[in-house]
């Protein structure tokens, strides 16, 4: 990471080479001696959780700018939804007929990045939580374009690392589910949802509570899939119970095609207005 600094003092990692070449002795030796900011066993202690939210929320921040990402465009969506070619590997039929949102998120990135490019490739670009399935797709689509993109990956009991599609100098590793999600959200000019699990309706619902109560300011909010999401949530009947307002319903829209979704974002309105919160919500 470029470090351009602008003062005359020694800097930590000079202090850290030379720390390395003091004599072994008990007093050096011991853990009290470590330089407290390469001491990895005392930023791992549980009072340092503080700091360690705030260094992940800082390292992908100042990489980003010095990258020149000034905007993205966000793809949340299933890990286990296979690209066409394989979807007789699927674990239900389901799963299988979900295969070609693969290619529309495929098609969708690759859009987004060669309009991205045409305006300098710092606008738009493709963030992804850089996993398989529809994340690979999104990276992939990017990669087809010429383009780079971001993969925000988060360590998981199970064994996670990111699809090969991600530009490597953007693809960023977490252990906070709250800053990952801050990330994905920070610099986003376009919210598309493509069919998925737990994490993508967490995903989902967190940006809309965002956007509903006015923390967060209107942009495009596309859900690829009408017919999926319609049978796992019944949005009508939010609304008419009273848990959302009918006006909700029109924070987001449905599509079915990548070329959809960029008309779509095209002629969104009310980009960037923030809703006021309204009581009791």
């Amino acid at each position: 990471m470029k470090d351009d600094r602008r003062h005359p003092f020694r800097d930590s990692q000079q202090d850290q080479e030379t720390a390395r070449q003091i004599p072994d002795t008990p007093q050096t030796r011991a853990p009290s001696y470590a330089l407290a900011f390469a001491d990895q066993e005392f930023l791992l202690r549980e009072e340092l959780r503080p700091v360690r939210l705030q260094l992940e929320l800082l390292k992908p921040e100042l990489m980003m700018n010095q990258a020149g990402i000034k905007s993205t465009v966000v793809l949340f969506g299933g890990a286990r939804i296979p690209e066409p070619s394989k979807k007789d590997t699927a674990k239900s039929e389901t799963l299988a007929g979900l295969s070609k949102y693969y290619d529309e998120a495929r098609t969708f990135a690759r859009l987004i990045t060669e309009r991205s490019l045409q305006k300098g490739g710092g606008e738009d670009v493709i963030v992804t939580g850089g996993g398989p399935g529809v994340m690979e797709a999104g990276n992939r689509g990017a990669q087809d374009a010429g383009g780079v993109s971001i993969g925000l990956n988060i360590v998981l009991p199970h064994e996670q690392a990111p699809n090969e599609y991600v530009t490597p100098d953007l693809c960023f590793n977490f252990h906070y589910f709250a800053i990952r999600k801050m990330h994905f959200l920070m610099r986003a000019s376009a919210v598309c949802v493509f069919p998925g699990g737990f994490g993508t309706l967490d995903e989902t619902f967190e940006a809309l509570t965002l956007i509903q109560t006015g923390r967060m300011g209107r942009v495009p909010f596309l859900l690829f899939g009408r017919a999926f999401w319609e049978k796992i949530i019944n949005w009508e009947a939010l609304a008419e119970a009273g848990t959302i307002s009918e006006i909700d319903l029109a924070l987001f829209r449905f599509v079915e095609t990548a070329e959809e979704a960029v008309e779509v974002i095209d002629n969104w309105d009310g980009k960037g207005t923030k809703r006021k919160a309204i009581p009791g919500r």
